[in-house]
């Protein structure tokens, strides 16, 4: 519970508050576009200036949460042409199985447990499965919905993301041998600060649970996967790559997060099932507080990751 409640205390936080109508939708609105535009591509800039790319020798963590992506996504597609479910609605299920929230939610989550050390070891799965999970949402909803998109639109989406325009200059700080200025810690510690609890208010002013009503099983069963169907496949892959300690409990905390709420745009985009998408983005946003807690408890006693500091 040290790591998981105090990331998910702010989004029960901000459902609570907007309820009370202290946190409007217009305030939200303003607060996260300023948080994925400004804060977020600050904070990761900040961590990713400082990483010693040269002594990474335990970066098949990188490795790890691409071929995890991978692997849930093939798989749960597999599933759900099995399970029969409608055409139209098993790109929504296959999306939610692989698309956590590592942004937000995950780096919350990944600082609670180890600090600072936790964003830096964040900041690089973040780009590289960002980039991943646009194009890989994209495809599959092109393919199930049958809606076109352009390849260079989305490559030019991806390119023009601030949270990779920012971790992709603190990298090229990092490795361009220039000293790195000695504000830079400072600034990404005092912007987390600020940012995370923030973003974190607005994910739970932002869940509506009047919608759960409408509920159904193939909702259910999206949920099963996010939280633990594919955290598990991520965690046994990982395991066989030998990848332990830190990189491990971060690669969990990032990968075990709850279906981001970009997917639910994405397929109102596609003009598939909003309701389905955003169903499952409340589901498993309340219910990662169970999973994520129990997931990484069992990783601490079992001592396959870094204990939390």
């Amino acid at each position: 519970m040290g790591v998981s409640a105090p990331t998910f205390g702010w989004v029960v936080a901000g459902l609570l508050l907007r309820r009370l109508g202290w946190l409007t939708e217009a305030l939200i609105g303003r607060v996260s576009q300023l948080a994925f535009r400004l804060g977020l591509p600050v904070m990761l800039f900040a961590s990713a200036a400082r990483v010693d790319y040269s002594a990474m020798g335990d970066a098949v963590y990188l490795l790890a949460g691409v071929l995890a992506t991978l692997l849930t996504l093939a798989v749960a597609w597999v599933y759900s042409h099995l399970r029969g479910h409608p055409r139209a609605l098993q790109g929504i299920f296959v999306q939610a199985s692989f698309r956590s929230n590592l942004a937000i939610i995950g780096i919350a989550l990944a600082v609670s447990a180890y600090g600072e050390q936790g964003l830096v070891l964040a900041a690089m799965p973040v780009a590289l499965l960002t980039a991943l999970y646009n194009v890989l949402a994209v495809w599959v909803l092109n393919t199930t919905l049958g809606i076109g998109a352009s390849v260079g639109a989305l490559l030019s989406g991806i390119a023009r993301n601030p949270l990779i325009i920012g971790i992709s200059a603190g990298v090229g700080l990092a490795l361009s041998g220039l000293p790195v200025p000695a504000f830079v810690q400072p600034l990404g510690e005092g912007i987390s600060i600020f940012f995370l609890p923030l973003m974190l208010l607005c994910i739970g002013g932002a869940m509506q649970l009047s919608k759960l009503r409408n509920t159904g099983l193939i909702a259910w069963e999206a949920t099963a996967w996010r939280l633990c169907v594919g955290p598990l496949l991520a965690v046994l892959l990982a395991l066989a790559l030998g990848v332990r300690d830190e990189p491990l409990g971060v690669l969990f905390l990032l990968i075990s997060s709850p279906v981001a709420a970009a997917s639910f745009v994405m397929v109102v985009a596609a003009k598939g099932d909003g309701v389905l998408a955003a169903n499952i983005v409340v589901l498993t946003t309340l219910l990662s507080i169970v999973t994520v807690t129990l997931g990484f408890f069992l990783l601490t006693v079992f001592a396959l990751v870094g204990h939390p500091g």
